[in-house]
């Protein structure tokens, strides 16, 4: 599949031979930018978070989340709707992409007026089509449903054409895996805009990851979608962790630890699940290329996690800390967590040398 046109979201590149990108949406209003947002913001960069969407409902929502634009790297994106005047506030306030659906932001000279605000700036626009909002017309097959999504998304776009306006990135989002994965699989034959991937209104933590994992695998495997979210009824950070899973999985996404663990079993003698949850900050913000086992006994470690980089595994009232295979310390469990994340620094310090 020919990759697509590029576009630049502040220092973000999206499209062309660019890295598939991770996003989330902030789960709740912001009054005002605090360092607690500050630092939650960078903490979701450090786990491989590339880009951040704000709901915008009215002009004072622009204002509150303005301050934030110079406070992070992230390149922050405006969702808009309804009110094309919100849309000229944000780009004008120097949100570097903005997401809103033109048919709900009123006559044509509106979504004009939006249009030439963001080529004076060098504003990036999400155009969304999402099944949920088309009338159906009878034929309720995937197919039809995926071609009425195209002509949606064909609809809102030909003003932007008409205007000569390119940096435009394109949704087409359902609930349904294959309407998601045939809407984006035709329109990508006949358009080059980035694609935004995402199954919309996919549920809590677990069906959203295999739907999101079903849905949209397959496309990325075919070198279709340029930026992805994987939508969790649940904190945005289990959607940074999914997404980047995911693009790691598929040899799209590297300089992320990936975890190997076993679950529990009645020959464990180390809390695999408890430890791993007291390093996972660690293992989730550290800037390593490795795999790291987390394992519960000596059945399982190191020998059926000998090719990882660095691991931990239970050995009775002790746990053996090895890399690749050889067992490098034995410590009480007591001192493990203390002995593994000095281990972690020295891999760290071996990959950067």
């Amino acid at each position: 599949m020919a990759s697509s046109r590029k576009v630049q979201i502040g220092p973000l590149a999206m499209g062309g031979d660019a890295p598939v990108s991770i996003q989330t949406m902030w789960d709740k209003p912001v009054d005002a930018v605090t360092p607690e947002l500050v630092s939650t913001i960078n903490n979701f960069a450090a786990k491989g978070c590339d880009i951040i969407r704000f709901a915008l409902p009215n002009m004072k929502s622009v204002d509150a989340l303005a301050p934030l634009l110079k406070q992070t790297e992230m390149p922050l994106v405006g969702d808009i709707h309804f009110d094309y005047k919100i849309a000229l506030k944000a780009i004008e306030a120097g949100f570097q992409k903005i997401r809103i659906n033109p048919g709900n932001i009123g006559e044509s000279w509106k979504v004009e007026e939006v249009i030439a605000a963001a080529s004076h700036h060098g504003t990036v626009i999400r155009i969304g089509a999402n099944e949920g909002s088309l009338a159906g017309e009878g034929d309720w097959t995937p197919e039809a449903r995926s071609r009425r999504l195209i002509e949606a998304a064909e609809q809102n776009l030909e003003l932007f054409e008409r205007k000569g306006f390119k940096d435009v990135v394109i949704s087409l989002k359902s609930s349904d895996i294959e309407v998601t994965y045939l809407s984006n699989r035709d329109f990508r034959k006949r358009h080059d805009y980035p694609l935004h991937l995402g199954i919309t209104e996919a549920g809590p933590l677990i069906p959203a990851i295999v739907k999101s994992t079903l849905g949209l695998g397959d496309l990325l495997k075919e070198g279709i979608g340029e930026t992805i979210r994987i939508s969790i009824s649940d904190n945005p950070e289990y959607e940074i962790l999914a997404a980047r899973e995911l693009l790691s999985n598929l040899g799209l996404r590297r300089g992320q630890i990936r975890i190997i663990g076993c679950p529990k079993c009645g020959r464990t003698s180390f809390d695999t699940h408890g430890f791993l949850e007291s390093v996972k900050e660690e293992l989730n913000t550290l800037p390593l290329d490795a795999s790291v086992a987390v394992m519960g006994c000596s059945v399982n470690g190191p020998g059926e996690a000998k090719h990882a980089d660095l691991g931990i595994t239970g050995n009775g009232n002790q746990v053996l800390i090895f890399k690749r295979g050889d067992i490098i310390r034995r410590e009480d469990i007591c001192s493990a967590k203390k002995a593994f994340l000095e281990e972690l620094e020295q891999l760290r310090q071996e990959f950067s040398s």
